[in-house]
Order: C-alpha cells, then sequence, then structure tokens
C-alpha cells in the first residue's frame, strides 16, 4: 500500500520539523513538501499532489483560509485540513467555506492529528472534539422565522449528495461517484439548500454533522 502523501504549511520552523518527525514515524504516511506561507504552498501543492496538505490558519502573506479556497480552485482531489490555536467560530466558519475538510486545534494529542489525517484522506471530515459541539449547536444559519427541517423532506438521492458535499467532494467527483451529470448534481445540492434553508457548504457540513453523516 502506497503511503499518505502530507505537504505541511506553517510559518513556524520549529512546529514543522515536530510535524514532520511525527508524520514520517507512521508506516502509512510521509511529508512530501513543506512551506512557510501561503503563497509557497499555492505554488507547490500542484507540483508535488500531495494527498493532504496540513494547513496553518495564520499564515502571512496570504493567509490560511484564502489558501485553502485557492487549492480547492486548483486541485479539487487536495484535501486541507487545518491546523491552529483558534478555537473561535469565525475561524472556523473561514475554514469550513474556503473548503477545508478538517480542524484540529494545535494543543490536541499527537494520535488526534493522525487520526484527523486519516479521516479526510479517507473521505471523512474530522472536527476537533473541543469544536464539534459549536459547530453543530452554534452557528447554522436560518432565515427569518423559520427552522432547519430534520432532513424528511429530502428524497434518498438529495440525501446522498449531501453527504458527498459536506464531505469535501466537489460536483465532478459527485458526479462520477453516483453516475450523473454535474449539471444534475448541482440541481440536487440547490434543491438541497432550499429544502433545508441553508446557503453554503459549510451549513451543510453543520447540518450533517448535526446528523451524524460524517462520523
Amino acid at each position: 500500500m502506497s503511503s499518505l502523501r502530507i505537504f505541511l504549511a506553517d510559518d513556524h520552523a520549529v512546529v514543522r520539523e515536530g510535524l514532520r518527525s511525527l508524520i514520517d514515524a507512521q508506516p502509512d504516511m510521509e511529508v512530501t513538501g513543506e512551506a512557510a506561507d501561503g503563497n509557497a504552498a499555492c505554488e507547490l501543492v500542484p507540483d508535488l499532489q500531495p494527498d493532504v496538505v496540513i494547513m496553518d490558519v495564520s499564515l502571512p502573506g496570504m493567509n490560511g483560509a484564502l489558501a485553502t479556497a485557492h487549492l480547492r480552485e486548483t486541485c479539487p482531489q487536495v484535501k486541507v485540513l487545518a491546523l491552529t490555536v483558534h478555537e473561535d467560530k469565525g475561524y472556523l466558519r473561514q475554514l469550513l467555506e474556503a473548503g477545508a475538510v478538517g480542524y484540529v486545534l494545535k494543543r490536541a494529542a499527537a494520535e488526534e492529528l493522525i487520526r484527523a489525517i486519516r479521516t479526510v484522506a479517507g473521505g471523512g471530515v474530522y472536527l476537533d472534539p473541543a469544536l464539534a459541539g459549536t459547530v453543530v449547536g452554534g452557528f447554522v444559519r436560518k432565515p427569518t422565522g423559520k427552522s432547519v427541517p430534520e432532513g424528511a423532506d429530502l428524497s434518498d438521492r438529495e440525501a446522498e449528495v449531501v453527504r458527498l458535499v459536506a464531505a469535501g467532494y466537489s460536483n465532478k467527483e459527485i458526479a462520477g461517484r453516483l453516475a450523473l451529470s454535474v449539471k444534475t448534481v448541482e440541481t440536487y445540492k440547490a434543491r438541497s439548500l432550499e429544502k433545508l434553508g441553508l446557503r453554503s457548504r459549510a451549513d451543510l457540513v453543520r447540518y450533517a454533522l448535526g446528523r451524524g453523516w460524517l462520523q
């Protein structure tokens, strides 16, 4: 089995060295590149094509959210796992909106980070346990006077599309997995957002977590 290829984006050399030692010690992982700022990460990742980018939120120049959004456009198959000291839900929102599929605090145990890497590499979403409750219950936006339905109004295919969108797959990837056209996937996604009273992919991630779809 080939090793998971990991790219590190953090402006502190000592943090990168620690992460490299931890990851390279795993039998199924290897660090294939690193960068000290967002611009460098966006230049190197397309050539290296790692499986997972571990992205610091507070990078100089292009910050982690902007770099994540850029990589989401240029390398949609690459999964971004945010690693940060920030526990504020505003940072969570930024990274989820940008396309990150994982968010781990730097104070987390080493095994927590390794678990997160394997989860996002396998197509899942990983949120630090200290923050998951905030994401699920704290700030799903709702239209005035309406509550978010529990999902009963979604068809089986709509629910399937929502799960895949929330797990970080692009419309093209979902179309391939479900043998649908990209336009049809977009229609299912838009219809699901309308039925649920949600507005964005980040809202779908929080909704899917609340339903237990991303465990």
